[in-house]
């Protein structure tokens, strides 16, 4: 469905050029859920766009939905759907207005558009909501109105711009089920963009991993994790404890990134199940107690820091927290 070569995009300004996106490599087949994984700034969106045809890219070339990307913009666009990050409903019109616009555009009839409409409002739990405005949806209702309305002329392949940036935790599980239907129930094809890790690691077949314009890494959560070695282990120890604690936490088989941090001390191991106990006896010889203990098997997170040597989460620090709206 999707196949990129060397797509680049680079913006020049008066000082200098700017290279957004340096050349990624991109393959999706059909049935995919595939997620784009980065911070901000990482040329996330920037590749979206040009996928989509927003963008023009400044090298490179992609296949998009069967159609070539330069050559055929109109057979791209008529073959995809496109959910924006920051939606693109009208506040004052009603939801079974902006249907039929949007179906209208498509080319289908009036009456063609209105049931398309009503089959996927049905789909996306949005029945009976046809008079309403759009400004007095909800955020869970809006995103799922953005979903219908990429919808309506019955694409194969749909991309996602941060779908649930701004959803509280109960509106995003919501749309998560939405999202995994369309590729379940209707063979959608789906490539999304996200900076939640929990979002890409429950949604994804596969995910690439994207930083300073480049795909540093791909696979499935599961084979990425495991780029990671050996789980993540903390231990607080008493004041005073935490150099002799850590000395004995560094001889442990296979240890290694042994660090403290005031009573804690942190470092991995291949298996921290069966580490803990040896761990135990150690301490206690040497009279430390172990106050608290936690083992953590490797995240996206922990992917991200051994890839790019900085944490997603503290990439993503610069950007303004949006105020949660409820479905």
């Amino acid at each position: 469905m999707i196949r990129a070569r060397g797509l680049a995009r680079s913006f020049t300004t008066r000082r200098r050029t700017v290279e957004a996106v340096k050349g990624v490599d991109i393959d999706v087949s059909e049935g995919e859920l595939v997620g784009f994984l980065g911070p901000n700034g990482a040329g996330k969106t920037t590749t979206l766009r040009m996928l989509t045809t927003l963008l023009r890219p400044t090298a490179g070339e992609a296949t998009v939905g069967g159609c070539d990307l330069r050559k055929d913009p109109l057979g791209v666009r008529r073959r995809i759907g496109y959910v924006a990050q920051g939606g693109g409903t009208a506040a004052e019109c009603k939801v079974t207005e902006e249907i039929e616009l949007q179906g209208r555009l498509y080319g289908l009839t009036k009456a063609a558009a209105l049931s398309r409409g009503a089959e996927l409002t049905e789909q996306l739990d949005l029945s009976g909501l046809d008079q309403r405005l759009t400004k007095t949806l909800s955020g869970g209702q809006r995103r799922r109105l953005d979903i219908a309305l990429s919808l309506i002329h019955d694409p194969k392949l749909l991309f996602f711009d941060e779908p649930t940036t701004g959803l509280d935790p109960q509106s995003r599980a919501n749309l998560w089920d939405h999202i995994r239907r369309l590729r379940s129930e209707h063979g959608v094809t789906l490539f999304l963009t996200t900076h939640y890790l929990d979002e890409a690691d429950s949604l994804c077949d596969r995910i690439l991993v994207i930083d300073n314009g480049e795909i540093v890494a791909e696979g499935t959560p599961d084979s990425l994790k495991s780029r990671v070695s050996g789980d993540g282990v903390t231990v607080g120890v008493p004041e005073g404890s935490v150099v002799v604690a850590a000395e004995i936490a560094g001889q442990l088989p296979g240890a290694h990134e042994v660090t403290t941090v005031d009573t804690a001390v942190t470092f991995r191991v291949p298996r921290g199940d069966t580490a803990m106990p040896e761990l135990l006896r150690a301490l206690d010889s040497a009279g430390i107690a172990m106050t608290s203990v936690q083992v953590q098997r490797p995240t996206l997170d922990d992917v991200f820091l051994t890839l790019t040597g900085r944490s997603l989460r503290d990439a993503e620090e610069g950007a303004k927290p949006k105020e949660a709206v409820h479905a």
